[in-house]
């Protein structure tokens, strides 16, 4: 097995921290390995994955510079001149695992993509013959960033998002889904409504799991009579998700 490539990071959200360590974990057993860098780390940085619109990475590089041995991929307007790359927000994160992979080996075959733009992806879904696609219905996009990252770590790489049920109806008569994640909280239609709809509707998933904040006593029994096949409080817990997707 190739030795990891310690990527150094600087700045960012907690969201975006959360789904980069995510990506890191997907890369292991694949052509190209990377692992977050910290000072106890084995083996130096190889990389230096900078958020420049954050003070804290901008007064880092201004004070202690950056290696010339370690590439710069720099997020953000007005890159130095030591930056290897850079790219602007929105991001679309599969370009930046490309340019990293371009130094150390082939394109990773996973699709990185996690979503860490604000809305969810409005472009065609990617086509997929596996047949295992997956859609995340939720309005907030930090429920579905995590939720999608644990999807893809799982093994459903391939996943839609939607905010809102007219959304969601859409894409689930458009092509089929092996599940539906389907948050009961919609700006637009009352969820059990939504659940109802995909349940008869032609192109019908093979399976939907309600998410909620409601009972967990009675929401369960309810979300089994309108015909879905798991329900899961919020907030979630990883072990209840990790146990389901096994059985998928």
């Amino acid at each position: 097995m190739a030795e990891p490539v310690f990527v150094k990071v600087v700045g960012f959200s907690d969201v975006e921290r959360h789904a980069l360590n995510t990506l890191f974990r997907l890369s292991a057993g694949q052509a190209v390995h990377y692992m977050l860098w910290a000072e106890d780390a084995p083996a130096p940085a190889a990389l230096a994955l900078v958020d420049g619109e954050s003070y804290e990475a901008r007064l880092s590089l201004e004070t202690t510079g950056v290696d010339p041995a370690v590439k710069l991929i720099w997020v953000g307007p007005q890159p130095p001149a030591q930056a290897w790359r850079s790219f602007e927000r929105p991001l679309h994160w599969p370009h930046v695992v490309q340019a990293m992979d371009s130094l150390y080996g082939p394109p990773a075959e996973l699709d990185f993509d996690l979503g860490f733009d604000a809305g969810p992806d409005t472009q065609p879904p990617e086509p997929d013959a596996s047949g295992r696609r997956a859609l995340v219905v939720n309005t907030s996009a930090e429920e579905r960033l995590y939720l999608r990252a644990r999807l893809a770590l799982a093994g459903l790489v391939f996943t839609d998002e939607a905010a809102t049920a007219a959304d969601a109806l859409a894409l689930v008569q458009a092509q089929p889904y092996i599940l539906v994640l389907l948050d009961l909280a919609l700006p637009d239609r009352d969820g059990w409504q939504l659940l109802r709809e995909l349940r008869a509707a032609p192109t019908a998933p093979g399976a939907v799991w309600v998410t909620t904040t409601a009972s967990p006593l009675l929401a369960p029994l309810r979300a089994r009579r309108a015909g879905a096949q798991a329900c899961l409080a919020k907030p979630f817990d990883p072990a209840q998700l990790h146990e389901l997707l096994q059985k998928l």
